[in-house]
């Protein structure tokens, strides 16, 4: 896995990434810390934000420590075992934050469409046990896909042309037959990101026309601004995901590859706390409240 030779690009590139991930830890730490403080924010869409967080927290840690001690290091290379591990890691850490991200579509659907039954449905029990499916079905898809990985056979000295393993490179690599890998991964592609998709698309389908139909513009504002958030972080995460796919399928270009994967598995996790907090009232609100006590005990 090298990324480049070159010593200003390496220090280009590690004083980019370096403000990213921190940037990336900090505002999703500091939505989690808004949530958990604020009682007003106990409510069924701040815990799935606060997940959404946590994940993308725990995504960006499965690869940019790495990848910036590579950039240092004279020799950029990563063990099969870690290699292995981090696509594991990647792919559950994707899978849960697809899964919230259509969660998250419900429970809007649910507090727009049916806001009489809200408190009724979605119960602190069954948010808890949708995110736990959540949790479950993503490990079992990541540990399958890598153990998939682990029955193929490699050539010597292989260069993957990301800054990370990503599963669908790892496997063209391979000087086995990799066939049941690719089935295995479109199959599981189309259904765990298929059908998530589509109940997103229906969600907000019924959502608008419900907004349409309301008589109160206030009311119209308000539910137009707590969707803005969470759609615009669906356009931002599936746009450039597929957008990987796509470009790995069509193109054998690595550095348009390396540009695709950057976008959704670092740029996404860092700007979901901006559009989050700067799109929502709450939320803007209960930052502010906790970044003041902060201050004051320092």
């Amino acid at each position: 896995m090298r990324l480049t030779d070159d010593p200003e690009l390496k220090t280009s590139l590690f004083s980019l990434f370096l403000p990213m991930y921190l940037v990336t830890v900090l505002g999703n730490m500091l939505i989690i810390l808004a949530v958990i403080s604020d009682s007003r924010l106990h409510t069924p869409m701040y815990f799935f934000l606060s997940n959404l967080s946590f994940t993308d927290i725990c995504l960006s840690t499965t690869m940019i420590p790495k990848m910036l001690v590579n950039i240092q290091a004279q020799n950029q290379s990563i063990t099969y075992a870690g290699c292995l591990s981090q696509i594991c890691f990647v792919l559950n850490f994707v899978l849960c934050e697809n899964f919230l991200l259509s969660i998250m579509a419900y429970d809007r659907y649910v507090a727009i469409c049916h806001p009489l039954t809200y408190a009724l449905i979605m119960t602190p029990r069954f948010c808890g046990l949708l995110t736990l499916l959540s949790l479950g079905i993503s490990i079992g898809d990541a540990l399958l896909h890598s153990l998939m990985v682990l029955r193929l056979s490699f050539c010597t000295d292989m260069e993957i042309p990301l800054f990370f393993c990503e599963v669908v490179q790892v496997i063209k690599l391979a000087c086995s037959d990799t066939l049941i890998n690719n089935i295995l991964i479109y199959f599981a592609a189309s259904i765990f990101g298929g059908v998530p998709l589509f109940g997103i698309i229906f969600s907000y389908i019924q959502i608008v026309s419900s907004i349409l139909r309301m008589s109160v513009s206030g009311r119209k504002y308000k539910a137009f601004s707590t969707c803005g958030s969470h759609l615009s972080v669906v356009t931002l995460f599936y746009g450039t995901a597929f957008g990987v796919y796509i470009s790995s399928a069509v193109t054998n270009s690595s550095r348009k590859t390396t540009v695709a994967s950057m976008m959704y598995t670092v740029v996404t996790p860092m700007m979901n706390p901006f559009i989050y907090s700067l799109r929502n009232t709450d939320m803007k609100g209960a930052l502010g409240r906790l970044i003041g006590r902060i201050f004051s005990f320092l």
